[in-house]
């Protein structure tokens, strides 16, 4: 009899700390001490050992987000991946990624990272204007990213990822192509590209800030897709682009709604058709560690019908577009029959397309993105 097939998992610990709070971020992330920093790491070591298994799936990702996990002791990352590989099956091409910022990588952490079986980095670099960077209140310069991103080279690390910030304050178009060319040219295997929104409750939020205005904003996405192409990245998501082959699995597993456990403070999970997430209070995660279900917050057993809105409203995020034939398969029901006339009203404005059995945006119907994707969702 043959074997039914794995399905696959992503993972994904959250490391909340931080050197100094950015400016514009409104993350679940701030300063600790090395003392909190190791109290945290045991408790998520006791929810690593507390979750059931899981032998049905196979774990083709894992994130180590913040917060900044670089800024922890590497040990520490390292002891987590080896307790995650003892209760999950890891495929062996797993893609293991850790979000690192300069200023806070050195050598000896980088080996560590290595050797645990970390083999992808985003580095945090927004902007390679130190005059903008300060604008973000980042804790490093231009040059100590170069210095991180070398060290991470050396190192042996070949699937790097820059973030990029675009529209921050002060920030003109010619400057945008300035940063975008300054780090296509360090040649990264993957550019995340990011518009500046001002959250709420954030200290930009509180400010009268010198912002591109729209028009601006507007030439800066469209002009990044194209400037990135001229040193051969794709635009494969509305914010990320990538050398061939080099597509971020754990990212693009998230647009497709591969299910997913996230781990630690504040993390998200999608699993058993199930959405939830760990509580975002740190004494009741101390406390509730070693019983999992005790610290899930907001959960949220999906409907079918809320299962189709994410389909869409996920998946026309990637620049392929959805397929047809995926959404008949997952809900046994053609596409045409269950959102026919949404998909003809912006087909006939331009800002939708169908191409060999996919339905995606448009150049255009990438900007207004946000109000095309909300007729999707019912009332």
């Amino acid at each position: 009899m043959r074997e039914k097939a794995l399905a696959p998992l992503e993972l994904y610990v959250h490391i909340p700390f931080c050197v100094k709070k950015c400016d514009y971020c409104d993350f679940l992330s701030g300063p600790g001490d090395k003392r909190r920093q190791e109290t945290y790491g045991r408790a998520l070591l006791e929810e690593i050992k507390s979750l059931p298994p899981a032998p049905a799936y196979e774990v083709v990702s894992l994130f180590f987000g913040g917060g900044t996990p670089s800024l922890v002791d590497a040990r520490l990352i390292a002891e987590l991946l080896s307790n995650l590989k003892a209760k999950f099956l890891f495929s062996p091409e797993a893609e293991i990624s850790l979000e690192a910022n300069p200023g806070t990588l050195t050598k000896e952490k980088l080996e560590v990272y290595g050797k645990a079986g970390v083999n992808r980095l985003s580095l945090g670099l927004q902007s390679a204007d130190n005059k903008e960077l300060k604008a973000l209140g980042r804790i490093h310069t231009f040059e100590e990213f170069l210095e991180s991103y070398s060290l991470a080279r050396e190192a042996g690390f070949s699937n790097i990822n820059v973030d990029l910030m675009s529209a921050i304050p002060g920030q003109s178009y010619e400057g945008w192509i300035r940063n975008l060319r300054t780090a296509a040219e360090l040649n990264p295997e993957h550019i995340s590209a990011y518009s500046l929104i001002v959250e709420e409750g954030t200290p930009f939020a509180e400010r009268k800030l010198d912002l591109p205005d729209e028009d601006t904003e507007y030439r800066m996405y469209e002009d990044t897709a194209k400037v990135l192409g001229e040193y051969g990245y794709h635009q494969y998501e509305i914010s990320n682009y990538a050398k061939t082959g080099f597509e971020c699995l754990h990212n693009s597993g998230y647009w497709k709604r591969t299910e997913y456990l996230g781990l630690g403070l504040g993390a998200a999970s999608l699993f058993g058709g199930t959405r939830y997430s760990n509580t975002r209070d740190m004494g009741e995660y101390l406390a509730g560690c070693r019983k999992p279900e005790k610290i899930r917050k907001e959960v949220q057993l999906l409907t079918k019908q809320e299962e189709m809105e994410e389909f869409m409203f996920l998946g026309l995020r990637m620049t392929e577009g959805i397929r047809e034939a995926d959404f008949a398969g997952c809900f046994g029901r053609s596409l045409r029959e269950q959102y026919g006339t949404v998909l003809d009203k912006y087909r006939k404005t331009g800002f939708l397309e169908y191409k060999d059995g996919y339905w995606r945006f448009t150049r255009k119907g990438i900007h207004v993105s946000n109000v095309i994707l909300a007729e999707f969702l019912e009332d």
